[in-house]
C-alpha cells in the first residue's frame, strides 16, 4: 500500500524525510491583510505587522478541498490535525476521508484528531513515519498510533495572551494583567483538547524550570523530547540545557514556531512536546 502522512500546518513541519508527506496550510486573517502558513510566508514579516495592529485577527482552517489535494493518489492516508477544540481543521479532514475513500474503493484515510498542536504533533508524524517504514499494514498502524498518542503530551510558556484574549480563548482582562505585570503563564494541552494553564509565574527562569516539573509529573522519563519557540532560542536553549542535567540520554531537538504556533504563542513563547 503506497501511504501518506498529512498533516495541518499547525505541526511547524514543511516536509518530513523518507516518507510521502503534505503539510496544508492554516491561515491568521485580519481585516487588512491574511498570512498563508507555508514555506513562502514572510514570518517576520507577519510578526512585524501583528505587534502593531490593533484590529480584529483570527484563523482559517484549511478547507476539504485542500485535504483532498494533499491526499494525491496515496492508498493509505493519515491525517493528522490541530486540536478539534481550537480549529475546525479536523472536521474538514473527516469530511475530505469521506469524499475520497467515496472516489476511490479500497483506499483508506485515518483522520486523527492530535487533541494538541506544534512539537506533540510532530513526535506523532515521526511515530507514523516508524510504523510506516517498518511494513506494518494500514490496521496495525492505526492500532499503534493511536495507543501511542496516549502517551504524548505538551507544555507551553507564554509571555503574552494578547492574540488568545483576540479570540476568546482567554478573558482580555486577564491577557492585559499578565502584560502587565510581567507574568509568565505555564500550561498544557488537556486530555480534552483545551489549552490549560497550570501556573502563573514571574520570571523566565521560573517558568521554565516548572516546565520541567511539570514533565515529570506527567510521568517523563527520559524519551523523545520536542521543542520549540517563538523569537526566543535563548530560552529555549536553557530549557534543554536543564533537561539534559537530568536526562542526558534523551532524545531532543529544537526548532522553530511558523505562523500558527507563532500567532498563539507570540513573542517569546516556547512549546515542548515530549514522550511519558
Amino acid at each position: 500500500m503506497k501511504y501518506k502522512i498529512v498533516m495541518d500546518s499547525s505541526s511547524n513541519l514543511f516536509t518530513m524525510e523518507d516518507v510521502n508527506f503534505s503539510s496544508v496550510p492554516l491561515k491568521i486573517v485580519t481585516d487588512q491583510k491574511e498570512f498563508v502558513d507555508d514555506q513562502a510566508l514572510d514570518l517576520e514579516g507577519m510578526l512585524a505587522f501583528l505587534s502593531s495592529y490593533k484590529g480584529r485577527s483570527g484563523t482559517s482552517c484549511p478547507n476539504i478541498s485542500e485535504w483532498l489535494d494533499a491526499f494525491g493518489d496515496a492508498e493509505g492516508i493519515f491525517a493528522l490535525t490541530i486540536t478539534g477544540t481550537l480549529s475546525g481543521c479536523h472536521n474538514a479532514a473527516v469530511q475530505a476521508k469521506e469524499a475520497y475513500e467515496k472516489k476511490h474503493p479500497g483506499r483508506r484515510v485515518c483522520c486523527l484528531d492530535s487533541l494538541s498542536t506544534g512539537p506533540e504533533m510532530v513526535l506523532i508524524a515521526e511515530k507514523l513515519r516508524e510504523l510506516i517504514c517498518s511494513g506494518k499494514d494500514f490496521d496495525q498502524i492505526e492500532t499503534e498510533i493511536r495507543t501511542y498518542m496516549k502517551r504524548t503530551h505538551l507544555i507551553f510558556t507564554l509571555k503574552s495572551l494578547n492574540n488568545m484574549a483576540r479570540n476568546g480563548r482567554v478573558s482580555p482582562l486577564i491577557a492585559k494583567a499578565c502584560g502587565l505585570l510581567g507574568i509568565q503563564i505555564v500550561g498544557q494541552a488537556s486530555a480534552e483538547g483545551t489549552l490549560e494553564p497550570l501556573h502563573k509565574c514571574r520570571g523566565e527562569a521560573k517558568a521554565l524550570k516548572l516546565l520541567l516539573t511539570e514533565m515529570k509529573k506527567m510521568n517523563f522519563q527520559g524519551g523523545k523530547v520536542r521543542i520549540v519557540h517563538c523569537h526566543n532560542e535563548q530560552a529555549a536553549q536553557t530549557f534543554l540545557e536543564l533537561l539534559k542535567t537530568e536526562f542526558p540520554d534523551c532524545d531532543a531537538s529544537l526548532g522553530n514556531t511558523t505562523a500558527l504556533c507563532s500567532f498563539y504563542a507570540e513573542e517569546g513563547g516556547v512549546m515542548i512536546g515530549f514522550e511519558a
